[in-house]
């Protein structure tokens, strides 16, 4: 029989586990989704790019990228969640992702222009896809490890984790690319961008030898009484999710704003960089010290609304945030020097925080008690997310196709923000746990 203190000890391993997966899989939300690959991306191509009888943009081809990767995961990842709830394969799906992630992103390092673009764009492809299928099944233990009145802290020890390990990765690549001879690098092979398709690598790495921690501590998958794990028992446990969430009024308007809001926070996650390259005509290096001033300032906002939240509640705390994301989208708008873009990414950093942790948090305490198919109420919830990064990326990419200018895509942005806060006012705060529970 296990005693108290040796469960107490797998417990705190299990939660080491499951926050280093966000210390291993946000270097790859850093460097490449925000830092180092989009303005690389945007330097090595053809502004305009033939592709199906049409030109477009290259930062619109990275915009729609981003929205084809979560295209295939959100049509995927609900079945697979599933299949991993009714047969207990979580981890065993966690793994698969994380190993296809990792080595796709790896393989960017042999992107360096358009004569490889298929490399780029795949592999960006199959990253992005991977990346936010192995999130189904790690976003689904956080209910499973913790009561309600602790997710809050352990969602921001996990993004916080996630911060920290990205930006020691993040300044390594940045002091490899600014300082190339400090690592033994030669001129040509500056020329031939060695510092930063390095940097991909490192990432890819990073995530897959970082992750090994969360399998080794995180609850082994348990077997259940039938070995099959068919396709149509995966859709049969989808359903019953859906039934669930269906019948509950709260958690519908919950996700319907964070639908709203994650398409905006998620489309400046991935577009602010290249706006800023484009309209304020920001160079790569001072980008990538932008985004380290906004990572670092992220953490802190992690914890300061996750206070804000103990203090009064989740809803309260979630429509502030709102409330400034709206506000930073208007300035982004109007922003007319580079000055003003460091003050935007300092309010963004605040935010960007404590919206994500929080989000995951909240989801958490509101879906049902007996949560037999907890994997599942995640799928709903990762495929919500998946739906927002596409609606606004795909968005934000067509507006600039369109207009020929990313300046007018923010406009959706606010728009975006705007909806997640009315729908989340709708929710009743009483839906939530009590803080005593």
């Amino acid at each position: 029989m296990i005693k108290c203190n040796e469960m107490t000890e797998i417990n705190k391993k299990a939660e080491f586990g499951w926050v280093m997966f966000d210390w291993a899989n946000s270097s790859y939300s850093l460097v490449i989704s925000t830092a180092i690959f989009p303005t690389f991306f945007i330097a090595m191509t053809d502004e305009f790019i033939p592709a199906f009888g049409w030109q477009i943009s290259n930062s619109s081809l990275y915009a729609f990228t981003i929205a084809l990767a979560y295209l295939i995961v959100c049509l995927v990842s609900p079945v697979l969640s599933g299949i991993a709830d009714f047969g207990g394969s979580r981890k065993k799906f966690m793994r698969i992702f994380t190993t296809t992630g990792s080595l796709a992103c790896m393989s960017l390092f042999f992107f360096n222009g358009m004569n490889t673009l298929w490399i780029g764009v795949l592999g960006f492809l199959i990253a992005s896809m991977s990346h936010a299928g192995s999130l189904v099944f790690y976003d689904a233990y956080l209910a499973d490890m913790v009561p309600p009145k602790r997710s809050d802290k352990l969602s921001a020890k996990g993004y916080a984790f996630g911060y920290i390990g990205s930006v020691i990765l993040l300044v390594f690549n940045i002091a490899m690319i600014q300082k190339p001879g400090w690592f033994g690098i030669s001129e040509q092979q500056v020329a031939e961008h060695l510092p930063v398709r390095f940097a991909f690598f490192s990432v890819g790495a990073w995530w897959l030898g970082f992750s090994q921690f969360s399998f080794a501590y995180l609850p082994k998958d348990r077997e259940k009484a039938h070995k099959e794990t068919s396709l149509q028992h995966g859709l049969h446990e989808l359903r019953n999710a859906w039934k669930r969430i269906r019948s509950n009024q709260d958690l519908k308007a919950y996700l319907l704003s964070f639908y709203c809001y994650s398409a905006g926070v998620q489309t400046v996650v991935y577009l602010a960089s290249p706006f800023a390259q484009k309209e304020l005509h920001f160079e790569s290096s001072d980008l990538v010290v932008v985004i380290l001033i906004l990572q670092l300032v992220a953490i802190a906002g992690a914890y300061l609304f996750a206070a804000v939240s103990k203090r009064t509640n989740n809803f309260t705390s979630m429509k502030v945030m709102l409330a400034l994301w709206v506000l930073i989208c208007i300035l982004a708008y109007c922003v007319q020097t580079q000055k003003q873009f460091y003050y935007i990414a300092g309010l963004v950093g605040m935010v960007i925080g404590g919206i994500q942790a929080l989000s995951r948090s909240t989801f958490a305490k509101l879906i049902p008690k007996d949560r037999n198919d907890i994997t599942c109420f995640f799928s709903f919830y990762d495929v919500v997310y998946y739906m927002s990064v596409i609606s606004g990326t795909f968005l934000f990419g067509l507006v600039e196709q369109l207009t020929g200018s990313m300046r007018n895509s923010v406009i959706t942005v606010i728009l975006f923000f705007a909806m997640g806060f009315i729908f989340l006012s709708r929710v009743n705060p009483q839906a939530l746990p009590p803080k005593h529970d």
